[in-house]
């Protein structure tokens, strides 16, 4: 993966101040880490009259694997070999984007402490890019570059040169040339419009990514004939993010417009103005409840058994009681989805340290579930067949054996608080079952007498007085073996007594 910046100029101007802005010294090569390989910068020629800064970023397709799961292009768990063979190391995409970032970072603040006259100069450029992705075909191209002020040359790559019938490749020849724009502006152009081009991103796109876009497009991305195609595929699609960006792009435009600033467009509703509460969601409720129950119980090392996408792995993460926490899933898209949630392939050492995501069958009993304090089966067990859930109780009440099990299930009766869900329909077209609060309490009672805990009960959501909880939550501890002991010696002298 290549990508040149050359410069041209004189005695007065020498070229080679190119390596002030990069902060990289022309007589020397330097070699960088990155998440996914090593990122070479060198300068293939460096005088007054002509300077190029060469960025190569070797790829480590292992690591793309192990750290990516999942994402961008031919990551799919199910398409193994297209992990290893794909485009990656050699096409510009997302990963050169994020190493123009990590290797570029002050360059593309503009800022320059050596000397600070030269980030604001415009200077005669030419960046080359030998093999660009380019969903959408040289016109595109030209719609996303020239009306930031570049001469652009696209030339498609043919498939085969030795079968030209077959025609061209979505792979161009980028060549970009401009005299008006900054270094900073070129690299910000760059950081943006490479992965739009190349539509597929490496990494999960959290909403932090928003805030990234508008650092990048400040300046330019508003006033955009192409604006909406590059924050949508800039956001990969995800709607949620990209209305939030439109929104904030106008009031960018709109104040621009007017000659002001954006905080004074954005002031319909002042800071300290009133404004009605929005309910706090059942899925917050629940959670809130899980973590309060197991600090409570002081567990330090907890299982989330079937995860799913990774929600309370992540909220449990946010609080450092929790020293070890084990998502398990028998869904590898689940994980993938939670990996991408959680960033572990961003996350420092000490934090990854914590968590651990696994997949595994709640159907079977598993060593590696034994020896933990807590365990949740948040809204699991009426995703199970009933013939099953015989197989799950034993698995985790009486193999893996936790000291504390929390278990959350629907109640069927508040469903008819809901409004929304049609009488006689289950909360999800997956549950196989929704359980009354008696049927629950008797489950639960009878899993607690087999496999020698204690169990309670706890309302999650608004009590409703005559169909209770929206979720229920049973609690269950282990009976230390002296304290049952203790009582069957009780109920034998009781008895005797009688």
């Amino acid at each position: 993966m290549f990508l040149t910046i050359s410069t041209t100029g004189d005695p007065e101007r020498p070229a080679t101040d190119l390596g002030f802005l990069l902060h990289k010294h022309p007589g020397k090569a330097q070699a960088f880490s990155t998440s996914y390989g090593t990122a070479h910068v060198l300068y293939p020629e460096a005088d007054a009259e002509r300077c190029t800064a060469a960025l190569l970023l070797e790829v480590d397709a292992v690591t793309l694997v192990r750290r990516g799961r999942g994402k961008g292009r031919g990551g799919a768990p199910d398409a193994a070999l297209a992990q290893y063979v794909n485009d990656r190391p050699y096409a510009a995409s997302s990963l050169l984007a994020v190493a123009l970032s990590a290797v570029f970072s002050s360059a593309m603040r503009g800022v320059c402490k050596a000397r600070p006259e030269l980030p604001g100069q415009p200077l005669p450029l030419r960046i080359e890019v030998p093999a660009l992705p380019a969903r959408g075909g040289s016109a595109l191209v030209g719609r996303l570059f020239e009306p930031l002020g570049w001469t652009v040359t696209a030339e498609p790559v043919p498939l085969d040169t030795e079968f030209p019938q077959w025609g061209d490749s979505r792979y161009v020849r980028l060549v970009l040339e401009a005299d008006t724009l900054t270094l900073a502006e070129a690299l910000r152009h760059l950081y943006v419009l490479l992965p739009v081009l190349d539509d597929a991103k490496h990494y999960w796109v959290a909403a932090d990514e928003v805030d990234k876009l508008l650092r990048a497009g400040e300046g330019w991305l508003p006033g955009h004939p192409e604006q909406k195609l590059i924050t949508s595929r800039y956001l990969t699609r995800r709607w949620s993010l990209t209305r939030e960006a439109m929104e904030r792009l106008e009031l960018v435009r709109l104040a621009e417009a007017d000659d002001s600033e954006v905080e004074e467009i954005d002031n319909a509703v002042g800071e300290d103005s009133e404004s009605e509460e929005k309910p706090t969601p059942l899925a917050v409720q629940r959670r809130d409840a899980i973590v309060a129950a197991l600090r409570a119980s002081g567990a330090a090392r907890v299982l989330d058994l079937g995860c799913g996408q990774g929600q309370l792995v992540q909220e449990l993460l946010r609080n450092p009681a929790f020293t070890e926490i084990v998502g398990l899933d028998v869904s590898m898209r689940a994980l993938t989805i939670a990996s991408r949630r959680l960033k572990l392939d961003r996350m420092g050492e000490r934090q990854a340290a914590r968590v651990k995501l696994m997949q595994g069958s709640l159907s079977y009993t598993d060593k590696r579930l034994k020896g933990y304090d807590a365990a949740v089966l948040s809204e699991v067990i009426e995703h199970l067949d009933l013939p099953r859930l015989p197989a799950l109780e034993y698995a985790v009440f009486g193999a893996a054996r936790p000291r504390t099990v929390l278990v959350t299930t629907p109640n069927v009766e508040y469903n008819v608080r809901w409004e929304s869900l049609p009488a006689g329909h289950v909360r999800h077209g997956d549950h196989r079952f929704e359980w009354t609060r008696e049927e629950f309490r008797g489950w639960a009672a009878g899993v607690a007498e087999r496999h020698g805990y204690e169990v309670e009960f706890v309302p999650v959501g608004p009590d409703d007085p005559e169909v209770g909880p929206p979720t229920q939550m049973a609690v269950f501890v282990t009976v230390d073996k002296k304290t049952v002991d203790e009582k069957t010696v009780d109920e034998k002298k009781g008895a005797e007594a009688a």
